[in-house]
């Protein structure tokens, strides 16, 4: 493993969440500018997860058959793309450039992991893996923070702020193309293709946990700055709540495994943490005044979740191939414990908003009681 490698990694990684995140605190501005509804702008916060459900079963069989690197590159090319076509002067180009990033980072999210296990050394794979995730955190919060900034500063308003994210894709295709020559489609076998876990309880129940926290994390992400700019807080002062919001979130996920180091059983961690978000979600809409309190409670839970939601699914990733199968299938069956929340914001008006938001976002906030990986008494099996 060298330099090279984890700095190519964690330029994937900034990638992976910078062009979704910053799409919340600009879409009052860009239904103003665009002449969409409320109806259209929660259809456009809500198709990258739609698009995630759709392209996600197709990783696997495309990564075998043309090689993980070169796949990846490709993901990183299309992302580039969309990215640019999204922030043309056009409603079709919004949308059509939304679908093709969110299908590339769709790729990214499965292909990542599977490459950090396949060319890292096995003791250093929580290190890169929780480099990555770092990293991918901090790129989101600050492209959270700066995108309304960046939209009343940069000629373009917001069409400019929707594009600055480009500069890591190229940059992290640069970075990758040189790995592709070495890369070669894995021979088709049945050493290659492990069976998706459709009737595995333990799947499931890994699954429902990672969609339930992703839901939160996209459910704060597209309207907490939509409810804020409603009840009087400006664009800007939107932005960096909603990076406070992934900040906080970003250091309980560092924190939590110093604090449960040793501590087999996680049921009590995931039930106090969903605890957490339920508690942050009722603030936000009983109280947005007190957004600091919100933010908080939501990026605890939501921190706390995401580490172990991640960790549930490593642990039963069971060799180099194991992966993206694991990834692809566990990816469209989160997304699809979204969507319904999420295609019920599509038909909220701005006014409303508030009201539809407590209607579906508790949901966000159970956790399965059984934790994978534990016996009934706790003990890991």
């Amino acid at each position: 493993m060298t330099i090279g490698l984890v700095f190519a990694i964690c330029l994937v990684a900034a990638n992976l969440r910078t062009g979704l995140t910053g799409v919340g605190t600009l879409l009052p501005a860009i239904e103003r500018d665009s002449g969409l509804s409320s109806s259209w702008g929660g259809l456009l916060s809500t198709l990258p997860l739609l698009t995630f459900a759709a392209t996600s079963p197709l990783v696997a069989r495309a990564s075998h058959r043309f090689g993980s690197a070169r796949l990846l590159v490709a993901a990183l090319g299309a992302l580039a793309v969309g990215t640019v076509v999204r922030s043309l002067p056009s409603v079709v180009c919004l949308f059509a450039g939304t679908v093709i990033l969110s299908a590339a980072i769709a790729f990214g999210n499965v292909l990542l992991p599977a490459l950090i296990r396949r060319s890292v050394p096995a003791h250093r794979i929580h290190g890169v893996s929780a480099l990555y995730v770092t990293v991918m955190g901090v790129t989101a919060a600050v492209s959270s923070g700066i995108s309304a900034p960046l939209a009343h500063t940069l000629p373009g308003s917001w069409h400019t702020a929707l594009a600055w994210g480009v500069a890591f894709t190229v940059a992290a295709f640069l970075f990758w193309l040189p790995r592709i020559r070495g890369d070669r489609p894995q021979a088709s076998s049945g050493a290659t293709h492990s069976p998706v876990p459709w009737r595995s309880r333990v799947a499931w129940q890994v699954s429902v946990f990672m969609g339930l926290q992703s839901l939160a994390f996209y459910t704060a992400v597209a309207w907490l700055p939509s409810i804020l700019i409603h009840h009087g807080t400006s664009s800007t002062a939107a932005g960096w709540m909603l990076f406070y919001y992934q900040l906080i979130a970003l250091a309980a996920s560092g924190l939590l495994p110093l604090l449960t180091r040793g501590r087999l059983d996680q049921r009590w961690t995931a039930a106090g943490a969903s605890v957490l978000m339920a508690g942050g979600f009722a603030v936000l809409l009983s109280a947005p005044a007190l957004s600091v309190l919100a933010c908080t409670l939501l990026g605890l839970g939501g921190g706390v979740c995401l580490v172990l939601a991640l960790t549930f699914q490593s642990e039963r990733a069971a060799g180099p191939a194991r992966p993206p199968r694991w990834q692809a299938w566990r990816s469209p069956s989160a997304t699809s414990w979204r969507r319904p929340g999420l295609s019920c914001s599509a038909s909220c008006t701005t006014a409303r908003t508030a009201g539809r938001f407590r209607s579906w976002s508790w949901s966000s906030s159970a956790s399965p009681w059984r934790v994978p990986g534990t016996a009934p008494d706790g003990t890991a099996k």
